[in-house]
């Protein structure tokens, strides 16, 4: 198991993305917190989980708030111990539009969750993982950060910067062997995906966005967690720094 006894907290796991990584990270023998602002969701993964015999506990959190991710990361800590890998995976999509039409409520909302979330967790689980010499920081960002789509100005703004911070932590950690990297996934099959395309999804639309993929379809759950278990794991213990395309050909 590539991440054997290794605890791990990740963010909005209540489904999509964060559901499908705490599944394969619990299966590869970690001790996963499953952190969601939902209760209800964290509740079903952590049980789901240990349902198949793996070792999870729940975890409800609004990761905008500073109070609300100490409190997660001593809940985990009291139950498993220090954390090796803090996976910032919440996301606040953008809904499909002008950027000019979007209300300054909602923008707040957009980089709070998608970058003020990053530089609380990593306040609060850095110092242990600098201390000890190891640890893990894995963000979820998005080809939109590379390939930017229109209708997303603010969605892009927000994920540009979580890969502008990926480097810089990893650049500033690196010699005490914390290593930071991000995921780019091209949109999948998730709760988000309607937003992105801007409200109903109809076979046209969907094979619209399908033809700009050159493996010619979405990103999953599965592939998603596929790289971050890699990222997250010792055979990557080379690699930081990286924003890693998991996007069948899109940014090509």
């Amino acid at each position: 198991m590539r991440l054997q006894n290794k605890i791990a907290v990740i963010t909005g796991a209540g489904s999509g993305f964060g559901e499908g990584m705490a599944h394969r990270f619990a299966r590869e023998g970690a001790k996963v917190g499953v952190a969601d602002k939902n209760p209800k969701t964290a509740t079903a993964v952590a049980n789901a989980i240990r349902a198949e015999g793996g070792s999870a506990i729940s975890l409800t959190a609004d990761v905008t708030r500073r109070r609300d991710v100490n409190a997660m990361v001593a809940q985990i800590e009291a139950e498993f111990g220090p954390i090796d890998i803090m996976v910032n995976n919440a996301g606040m999509p953008q809904t499909n539009g002008p950027a000019v039409d979007v209300d300054e409520e909602t923008f707040d909302r957009i980089f709070a969750v998608n970058v003020k979330a990053i530089y609380l967790t990593s306040q609060a689980v850095a110092p242990a993982m600098l201390e000890r010499g190891s640890g893990v920081i894995l963000n979820t960002s998005s080809t939109a950060a590379l390939r930017p789509r229109p209708g997303l100005a603010w969605y892009n703004a927000s994920k540009g910067a979580v890969n502008l911070l990926t480097k810089s932590l990893a650049i500033e950690f690196a010699p005490r062997n914390i290593r930071v990297n991000a995921l780019c996934p091209v949109a999948g099959e998730t709760g988000m995906l309607a937003e992105f395309m801007g409200g109903e999804i109809t076979d046209e639309v969907r094979q619209k966005f399908i033809n700009t993929i050159p493996l010619g379809r979405f990103s999953t759950p599965d592939d998603i967690a596929e790289a971050a278990v890699y990222l997250c794991s010792d055979a990557a213990s080379m690699v930081t720094g990286v924003c890693l395309e998991i996007d069948g050909g899109r940014c090509i």
